[in-house]
């Protein structure tokens, strides 16, 4: 299992948070999510061999937030 942080912008509420978190977790060979409002943030565990980061981010976008590279 791999981990990745993905940095969120446009989170303004815990709703946002937990409709990144749903939509994250949805993707296939994702194991645990954690989203944090406060850090604008999403800790995501996953398995490389099944979903990566770019999918994760278009994931993020299509949940409507920005999901920018660090």
């Amino acid at each position: 299992m791999s981990e990745v942080t993905i940095k969120i912008e446009g989170m303004s509420c815990s709703g946002c948070a937990s409709n990144v978190a749903k939509a994250l977790k949805a993707l296939p060979g994702v194991t645990g999510v954690e989203v944090s409002l406060e850090q604008a943030c999403a800790v995501v565990q996953y398995d490389p061999a099944a979903v990566n980061e770019a999918v994760m981010r278009l994931t993020v976008e299509e949940a409507g937030f920005d999901a920018p590279h660090e």
